[in-house]
């Protein structure tokens, strides 16, 4: 069977995350990194980056020290989510915060934000890019770090707050799940020396995906298979977290069952009967099918936003990608 340009990208991502020099000592620095780059995910960021350089017709090789500051990036800030949020697993295993503790959950995405910049040296080391090139690599790598922090504090923000909008939502995921996703496809085009114009496309279509993607992760919280999801149902619920699907529900349903639901997500204690009660109510309101469709239309604009690229075997990946993610049940 040939091997597929999607295989190939992907065996190129974890040939170079291979590479990262992680010493065996101070283990309890290093362990936990190399643990969190050997769980089974997905590495949609450092793809998108490749594909993003090839799309402003870069050669993809060139963007792989990105590809992997991306990915360092985006671990770095699932080791202290997992703090904030006190999850027991990742993927599907436990999280570094879980199996080590929160001190050296803290220490080891340190690591990897240091070790992400290294990675970036590459361009600023590298004669064939000019300043104003490396310049701009730093930038869009910078404002990503920057708007997943604020994404974040917006997040806490709303768990201490009973009134939070759809608005106000979709302006943190923007920022806490879409940056790195846009960000991910800019420095591809940046490092492949695109005009501004083109690197602000592939920003859209990352931010229409990356939108997207965060929408449909609240909703499979509620419906996935938890052994495929890596979390159990109704997490967010427990966590009393504001998502796409209970701030829906709290504009559409009656008082009767707003106090109910604001009552479960401000539980300290949330047992499964009342996460069975809000996925409920979300059928009862068609919550679920009006999220499907809103997941629909982000992705569908996100496609869009590809149509003024020139065919070319990466804009097919990255179409591919999206198609999937569509699907996708975890």
């Amino acid at each position: 069977m040939p091997i597929t340009e999607q295989q190939q990208l992907s065996e190129l991502i974890e040939q170079k995350l291979s590479e990262l020099k992680l010493p065996a000592s101070p283990a309890l620095l290093y362990d936990p990194v190399r643990y969190t780059l050997d769980l089974p995910g997905k590495r949609v960021r450092p793809f998108l980056t490749l594909t993003g350089c090839g799309l402003a017709g870069g050669d993809i090789e060139e963007s792989l020290p990105a590809a992997i500051a991306l990915e360092l990036l985006h671990n770095f800030t699932l080791l202290h989510d997992d703090i904030m949020d006190g999850a027991n697993t990742r993927r599907g295993e436990p999280s570094v915060f879980k199996k080590w503790n929160a001190n050296t959950a803290i220490l080891s995405g340190d690591a990897m934000y240091a070790k992400a910049f290294k990675q970036l040296q590459y361009y600023g080391r590298n004669d064939a890019y000019s300043k104003k090139q490396y310049a701009d690599i730093l930038d869009i790598f910078l404002d990503s770090a920057e708007r997943v922090c604020e994404g974040q504090a917006f997040d806490l923000d709303f768990e201490a707050r009973e009134e939070v909008t759809l608005d106000e939502y979709l302006r943190m995921i923007q920022d806490k799940t879409a940056a790195l996703i846009s960000g991910s496809l800019a420095i591809g085009g940046a490092v492949a020396g695109a005009e501004q114009h083109i690197i602000k496309q592939l920003q859209t279509v990352g931010q229409k995906a990356g939108i997207a993607f965060q929408i449909q992760d609240d909703l499979l919280d509620a419906i996935a298979d938890p052994e495929k999801f890596g979390k159990q149902q109704g997490g967010d619920v427990r966590e009393g977290k504001k998502t796409y699907l209970t701030l829906l529900t709290l504009q559409q349903c009656n008082d009767q069952q707003r106090k109910m639901l604001l009552q479960i997500l401000s539980s300290s204690e949330t047992s499964t009967a009342d996460i069975k009660a809000v996925i409920e109510l979300y059928k009862e309101l068609d919550i679920i099918n009006a999220t499907r469709e809103v997941i629909r239309r982000y992705y569908e604009e996100a496609m869009k936003q590809l149509d003024t690229f020139e065919p070319s075997e990466y804009k097919n990946e990255i179409i591919t990608l999206l198609n999937r993610l569509i699907s996708r049940e975890y």
